[in-house]
């Protein structure tokens, strides 16, 4: 008779289990399309220069970190730095043709990668984004040039001296 109790214990158990993964891959689906109105929301309130929506997606401790070797942007730091671009009503326009997202275990860590159509052509933009209070906000995001593999020695020349003059700024 124990065996019996053990068996539909177990099956009791297993066949909860089962139903508890379904329901993580259809939350993980729901949580995908949030953070991807999230991430759209915060590149059209940059082209439509809403400052208050924009740094609103972000956390307080964020960081952004622009194309140029120096912008290592903190969350104060950026929204200063961006200050003068949103006042002139329009500050940049940058629209997603490409994104992949994966969320952590424990749905309260994403991460994204996205390709975006921008002024300077087409740009790679990474990052992290953090749930609380159920809410998404970006956590960190990398802004980067794409350079074709058959330029890159071209590009090497040109940031060659530049790139020479930081890294002893740096070193210093």
């Amino acid at each position: 008779m124990k065996k019996i109790i053990y068996l539909f214990v177990f099956i009791i158990l297993f066949s909860n289990c089962e139903s508890n993964i379904t329901f993580k891959k259809s939350d993980t689906t729901a949580e995908k399309v949030l953070i991807k109105n999230v991430l759209d929301a915060w590149h059209d309130s940059a082209a439509e220069a809403n400052f208050e929506t924009y740094f609103e997606a972000m956390t307080n401790e964020s960081i952004f970190i622009g194309t140029d070797a120096s912008e290592n942007w903190k969350n104060n730091e950026f929204k200063e730095f961006s200050k003068p671009y949103f006042e002139k009503g329009k500050a940049w326009s940058f629209t997603s043709v490409e994104r992949n997202i994966y969320i952590y275990k424990d749905g309260k860590v994403a991460w994204f990668d996205e390709l975006l159509e921008t002024h300077m052509g087409i740009c790679r933009g990474s990052g992290v984004l953090t749930k609380s209070e159920n809410f998404w906000k970006i956590e960190h995001y990398v802004l980067s040039l794409t350079i074709p593999n058959d330029n890159i020695d071209e590009v090497i020349k040109i940031n060659k001296e530049r790139d020479s003059l930081f890294l002893s700024t740096l070193k210093q």
